[in-house]
């Protein structure tokens, strides 16, 4: 069984791990799935039936704009979990899901022509940061994160001559793949710094509601300023919709203003009956508590059988990930040693630079499931 390592360029990690499950299965292998962040949950009921009574007999083209109603359950969310009061007509728009919104976002912003078209990104991390400056072809800047400081992108680390040149910088926390997390004193350092800079700062905030501390739930970008800073959401892991492809950007009405222009050209507005459907989860919060509680109760689960086991854990205060540094310096060897048993987890370097010698757990399958994985994962011997 070949174990899949960092795509080369142009394969989304996610087809590596595809490709190993497929071999697993064929072969008649129970899959223990940890390795893509697709939870299996089904999606609330109340948002199904949204969807389903605004199905129009006549199918129109979306805007890009959105219904009012999205950006207004947008604005309401974002009043009641972030104390932020958001004007829904010049500092919210949709989108098909927090991927294709970042993915895009270069290719509104940057010209090939233009001096200063560098994005900075931290790695590990999520790779569209990076295929999309690519794409848009920018110039990209990781950001190595490290442990010792929290997994932290710390502008004021960078040269004068960076910062010179960069455009757009992205931060990702709750962060994926580690899951640490910040407070508002670190955003505010970035912000400041970005704006001496002229740099616009984007946020992934996909995992905000997303986290482990019921009393230290994670700060927004939108807390500290709205001025140059876009915060980009999604109802994926959120509420269970990741095959729906919805989520927001909000913030600097500039920007958003600029993006209304560009996202036509892209095709990438949601269909209505998929924003009747968004709208519905973003005005609720009761079960997105409800998965929190979920996901904690995998999280415990797992850290524990861990730690059991001698495995070391950094991170994971957020999102629904938990990394762990690779217990052997042969990675390859471990995890074909998992693989073969039918376990699979993501390599660290599946994430970039800096994510070498780890692994992600994405907290995906059931609690049943979990309990049957690491019963297999209890009995393996490995030669380390």
């Amino acid at each position: 069984m070949s174990t899949p390592a960092a795509p080369s360029s142009g394969a989304y990690f996610t087809t590596v791990l595809d490709e190993a499950k497929q071999r697993l299965t064929e072969r008649g292998q129970e899959v223990f799935d940890f390795g893509v962040g697709d939870p299996i949950e089904p999606t609330p009921e109340f948002i199904r039936q949204a969807l389903i009574q605004a199905l129009d007999p006549v199918s129109r083209y979306p805007t890009v704009v959105g219904q009012p109603l999205l950006r207004e359950a947008v604005a309401g969310w974002a009043k009641r979990r972030l104390g932020v009061s958001l004007d829904p007509a010049t500092e919210v728009i949709p989108a098909n899901g927090s991927k294709e919104a970042i993915f895009h976002l270069p290719l509104a912003l940057l010209r090939p022509t233009d001096a200063r078209r560098m994005v900075v990104y931290p790695t590990p991390s999520y790779p569209v940061y990076d295929s999309g400056t690519r794409y848009a072809q920018g110039v990209e800047y990781p950001v190595a994160l490290r442990e010792a400081n929290g997994y932290r992108l710390d502008l004021g680390s960078l040269p004068d001559e960076v910062l010179a040149q960069a455009r757009i910088v992205w931060l990702n926390y709750p962060h994926n793949p580690t899951g640490a997390s910040v407070d508002k004193t670190y955003l505010r350092e970035q912000i400041e710094i970005a704006r001496t800079h002229d740099i616009l700062v984007c946020a992934d905030e996909c995992y905000l509601d997303l986290y482990f501390d019921e009393s230290s739930p994670p700060p927004s970008v939108l807390q500290v300023a709205r001025q140059g800073v876009l915060a980009f959401g999604s109802l994926s892991k959120r509420s269970g919709m990741t095959g729906y492809r919805s989520g927001y950007i909000a913030g600097d009405p500039t920007a958003i203003a600029a993006l209304k222009r560009t996202r036509p050209n892209m095709g990438v507005g949601s269909p209505n009956f998929v924003q009747a459907a968004a709208a519905a989860a973003w005005r609720d919060d009761a079960h997105v508590a409800e998965r929190r509680a979920l996901f904690r109760a995998k999280r415990d689960r797992m850290a524990q059988f861990l730690r059991s086991k001698g495995y070391e854990m950094s991170g994971s205060e957020g999102a629904i990930y938990l990394w762990v540094r690779v217990p052997s310096r042969d990675p390859q060897s471990f995890f074909r040693r998992l693989l073969e048993h039918g376990i699979v987890v993501s390599p660290g370097e599946s994430f970039g630079p800096g994510g070498e010698g780890y692994f992600r757990v994405a907290l995906v399958p059931t609690m049943t499931s979990i309990d049957r994985a690491l019963s297999v994962w209890d009995a393996i011997e490995f030669s380390f």
